[in-house]
């Protein structure tokens, strides 16, 4: 089993995120959300392969994976014995312009949200 570490950033973006889920909406739903966000993430640390890896679902050079999880996408990659949570971001977020420059939007989305 590898070692799940989430870097900083990702710490910052879950204690942000469940003090907003709790004054927004109460102390139980952050819990929910938060443990559920931390369950999918513990996959990870057997089954690293368990994302999406960017590389081939985007054509880009990295090795940066991703899973989806309680309207979240956290962004890992993986070395032998370890798994790293290296960002977190919302499903309304682009993440991969904010990562690599490049939207991974479809104009379906796009005309869907209205942005």
């Amino acid at each position: 089993m590898n070692k799940l570490e989430y870097s900083p950033l990702v710490r910052r973006k879950l204690v942000s995120l469940r003090k907003w889920l709790t004054e927004h909406f109460d102390e139980k739903t952050a819990q929910d959300v938060l443990g559920g966000i931390l369950l999918d993430a513990d996959i990870l640390a057997e089954y690293e392969k368990s994302g999406t890896s960017i590389a081939e679902m985007y054509n880009i050079g990295t090795d940066y994976w991703y899973i989806f999880t309680h309207q979240h996408y956290l962004v890992y990659r993986f070395t032998p014995g370890k798994v790293t949570i290296i960002q977190m971001f919302h499903e309304r977020e682009d993440f991969m312009m904010k990562l690599f420059g490049v939207s991974g939007r479809t104009m379906e989305s796009i005309e869907y949200w209205g942005e």
